[in-house]
């Protein structure tokens, strides 16, 4: 018996409580990781989801200062005629988890032209949450005014400022 004793201490290597203890530290360890991670995830996807419907904003501003205050109508007109990432194509796009749609109203009459610009989370509860905030925004064709008239502002005062002899 005493034999066996001194054989099972010399023996290397781990016994099972000590395997069940690191087991239990990283399964805490994941446990605490993993939301913090889909939290970050969801951030992230926010954030570049609001970039990049201001970018659509100044493109969509940029093309109806060009064509008479009407708004690019589609996607697939805003990526032909600006810079608009290609990942934006089709009705309805999917991008960094957001489903956009973007709905365009002609000028008529006294009202002006609008657009309006819609991204929801392509999945807002779970785990997969690919983010929790839906972001309308609408735009009137007022920004273009208030361009085109800062525009010959400036020219005016170029053509008041005096030449340099």
């Amino acid at each position: 018996m005493n034999n066996l004793h001194r054989n099972f201490r010399n023996q290397k290597g781990f016994n099972l409580v000590e395997l069940m203890i690191v087991i239990a530290v990283i399964a805490l360890l994941v446990a605490v990781a993993i939301p913090g991670y889909n939290f970050v995830i969801r951030t992230v996807n926010e954030t570049a989801t609001a970039k990049s419907m201001d970018t659509i904003r100044s493109l969509q501003t940029g093309y109806a200062g060009k064509h008479q205050g009407k708004f690019a109508p589609t996607f697939a007109e805003l990526i032909n005629s600006t810079d608009l990432d290609k990942k934006f194509e089709g009705d309805t796009p999917v991008v960094n988890g957001y489903v956009y749609k973007m709905t365009v109203q002609e000028p008529s009459g006294s009202k002006p032209a609008y657009f309006s610009l819609n991204a929801d989370p392509q999945v807002s509860e779970g785990i997969q949450a690919t983010g929790k905030r839906h972001l309308p925004r609408r735009w009137q064709a007022w920004f273009c005014r208030f361009r085109e008239r800062l525009q010959s502002k400036d020219d005016l005062w170029q053509a008041r400022r005096p030449t340099p002899i």
